[in-house]
């Protein structure tokens, strides 16, 4: 029995230490939300309990924070490296192995927005948020075509947008990063642990983390199903809007197509493992 428990312990620690990876990942791939991925993952839930009541929350939760803490830098920082150079050989396979991820998740991000029954107002917001998303990220990349310089206050504005991404599930920050031409050179400063990147984004997300905390804790308790329908659609939407469009051939669409489906059993082992942790322990 003794062996058993300390089994799932090290399972439990392994498989939060991977969502955690994922997590930091999603951050700063286009079109997906570190926070909707915490929310899937069933993190979300205690990492805001922790922010907005951190006396009641950490004896609770402790056993889940190093694990988290070490796959979200890893796959934050370790990871921008590894995507800028999967990218630069092909952003399509590369977003389509993230979109398998984000359709593995939705089932279960389905299930959590009706935990508490879902009304008329659950499915307007979820036709709002998809419809606004989907539009303004579309107008943004595909038809405004806007750009700015990089400098320290717009990376610090990146950081800001990280932060509601991780607050903010369904919050797409790196899309809105990419949309202004400020994707690529926030990626590969990240992979050399360029000095101004680090200390203006690094900042800006923190803050914004611990500021947003209580104000979106008060909002999904008064209103959850209204808010995570909205989710919902926003998952939706911007998975939507990044699909890529052209390839350079027919081995590449294969590519595409075997990353996307290694997205989405790698969604599906984590549900199953977590739903199996939960009846063990």
């Amino acid at each position: 029995m003794g062996r058993e428990w300390n089994r799932n312990r090290v399972t439990h620690w392994l498989r939060n230490f991977l969502c955690g990876i994922l997590i930091g990942a999603g951050a700063i791939l286009p079109g997906v939300s570190g926070g909707v991925l915490a929310v899937v993952f069933d993190i979300y839930r205690p990492f805001m309990e922790i922010l907005t009541h951190p006396k009641r929350a950490l004896p609770r939760y402790w056993p889940w924070i190093p694990p988290l803490a070490l796959g979200v830098a890893a796959g934050f920082m370790g990871f921008a490296k590894g995507i800028a150079a999967a990218m630069n050989f092909s952003g399509t396979i590369t977003t389509w192995l993230f979109i398998g991820l984000i359709v593995g998740t939705v089932p279960a991000l389905y299930r959590e927005a009706g935990k508490e029954g879902r009304r008329a107002s659950s499915w307007v917001s979820l036709l709002l948020c998809a419809g606004a998303v989907f539009w303004g990220l579309f107008y943004v990349s595909r038809i405004a075509h806007v750009t700015v310089e990089p400098n320290f206050w717009w990376y610090n504005f990146c950081g800001v947008l990280w932060g509601m991404g991780v607050v903010i599930p369904g919050m797409t920050s790196s899309s809105v990063m990419m949309a202004l031409g400020l994707y690529e050179p926030m990626l590969a400063g990240l992979a050399r642990l360029d000095f101004l990147v680090l200390s203006a984004s690094l900042p800006g997300m923190l803050l914004t983390i611990f500021l947003l905390a209580r104000v979106v804790t008060w909002f999904f308790r008064r209103y959850y199903s209204v808010a995570f329908h909205g989710i919902f659609g926003i998952v939706l939407a911007s998975t939507l809007v990044i699909i890529p469009t052209s390839y350079r051939g027919p081995l590449e669409v294969a590519l595409s197509a075997l990353c996307c489906g290694g997205g989405f059993w790698l969604a599906f082992f984590l549900a199953r493992l977590d739903q199996k942790i939960e009846k063990d322990m």
